[in-house]
């Protein structure tokens, strides 16, 4: 077997290394859909919603009574979060794929946590307020 065969290989199983570490992620993380997130807001005090986005995604749109901590500066300031250790927090961010990370420091903190599947793009095709 050549050296750059071997190269290949390894990239191949880093990459699918890769990718099965993000599905059991995903596993490991409550999903809720908009429609699920938006009745528990509702229907209970015990959840909080924190968006993870930029302030320049922020800016643009917001979910009404969420709290915003980038997911870039979240390690830094999770200490504002103390306060909300026994309530489920429901990450968001664009897409679900930042607030799926944002989740897991979380839960590895020792919070409970959750994300918005599909993030606000589908919070917004679903149409609520």
């Amino acid at each position: 077997m050549e050296t750059g065969q071997i190269i290949l290989y390894v990239v191949i199983l880093l990459i699918g290394v890769q990718i099965l570490r993000r599905i059991l992620l995903v596993r490991s993380i409550k999903q809720y859909s908009p429609v699920e997130l938006s009745k528990k807001m509702k229907n209970s005090r015990e959840v909080v919603l924190l968006d993870v986005r930029t302030p320049a995604e922020r800016k643009s749109q917001s979910i009404k009574n969420s709290l915003h901590i980038p997911l870039a500066q979240l390690t830094s300031r999770i200490d504002e979060l103390a306060k909300f250790k026994n309530k489920e927090i429901v990450c968001c961010c664009q897409t679900g794929s930042r607030s799926i990370s944002a989740a897991s420091k979380l839960k590895h903190r020792g919070f409970i946590t959750a994300n918005l599947k599909g993030g606000i793009i589908r919070w917004n095709a679903a149409g609520i307020k």
